[in-house]
């Protein structure tokens, strides 16, 4: 499993995702330990969290394991977002869903991460959502101070266009590591409305959300595009999910999937996409099979 600098911090090139931890049948701290330990011996150490995940109890499931399990926490790398504001769970006396990027709610949100996921130090922190009432000046001086107090090693962003990722970086001195935004095979936007492009230019890696395009890729939606990720998958022994990944991973712009799922056999597939080598032409025949015509 290749491994990638994100902002001074090592992490796997395919990441597990855990917004779907609270919707386990199981939630208990052995079988989440069974999770990780299943990413881990694949060579993905880098767990991708939010304090909203599983109606912000995500966090907690994994703390649990962390405590039931001395050194697990060793073994991988923790990343987690905050801003988005729902009226559920420990929010649920709010009237309506916002974003809060105060340095206030920043601050204790962090503060509430550490305690529930039970570790020292978050390993890169995500500004979850772009905030129209965003003071990028406040916003940006927080994030300096929670990286010079040690709590956090790195930050970023998620779902943010570059106008936005600028802002924010201007009322900063600590540089942004990396925007996660969505992409997959069928959510290919990114590749050319200048997301991709300015990320690219700027040198930050990537992180990209429901790489499997949210399970739309196995259904009637993705038929055609399925077919021939199942007839390059067949010459490599493996999937259609793991050449949707690989796709991705074949970019030049060092794009980091976060693949999310409970089931363990799945959990421990997830590496079959580095087995997957495409050339030029299986890039374009995949993509045009998802644009519905050639290239022009």
């Amino acid at each position: 499993m290749d491994r990638v600098d994100v902002g001074g911090v090592e992490m796997s090139r395919i990441v597990y995702g855990m917004w779907r931890l609270g919707d386990d049948d199981d939630t208990s701290p052995a079988h989440v330990q069974a999770k990780v330990e299943a990413c881990v011996e694949q060579g993905i150490t880098t767990m991708d969290q939010a304090d909203i995940y599983g109606g912000y109890i995500a966090e907690a499931l994994l703390g649990e394991a962390f405590k039931a399990s001395p050194g697990l926490r060793d073994k991988v790398e923790v990343v987690t977002k905050c801003d988005i504001v729902a009226p559920i769970g420990k929010h649920s006396d709010k009237r309506v869903k916002y974003y809060d990027t105060s340095a206030e709610y920043i601050s204790a949100s962090v503060d509430n991460s550490l305690k529930d996921m039970a570790i020292d130090v978050i390993d890169l922190l995500l500004i979850h959502r772009p905030d129209p009432l965003m003071d990028h000046v406040e916003t940006g001086a927080c994030l300096d101070r929670l990286v010079a107090s040690g709590k956090v090693r790195a930050v970023g962003v998620s779902n943010f266009r570059p106008w936005d990722w600028e802002l924010l970086q201007s009322g900063m001195e600590t540089q942004l590591a990396t925007n996660q935004i969505e992409m997959s095979v069928l959510h290919h936007a990114p590749f050319t409305n200048g997301d991709v492009a300015f990320h690219q230019r700027g040198g930050q890696p990537l992180m990209a959300w429901s790489p499997l395009a949210g399970g739309t890729l196995f259904g009637d939606d993705g038929a055609d595009v399925r077919a021939v990720l199942e007839r390059i998958g067949a010459d490599h022994d493996v999937g259609a999910d793991a050449v949707a990944v690989a796709w991705l991973l074949h970019h030049p712009a060092r794009i980091l999937p976060v693949m999310g799922t409970n089931n363990l056999n799945r959990i421990k597939g997830l590496s079959d996409a580095v087995k997957v080598t495409l050339d030029k032409q299986d890039w374009y025949e995949i993509y045009t099979a998802a644009l519905g015509k050639e290239v022009a």
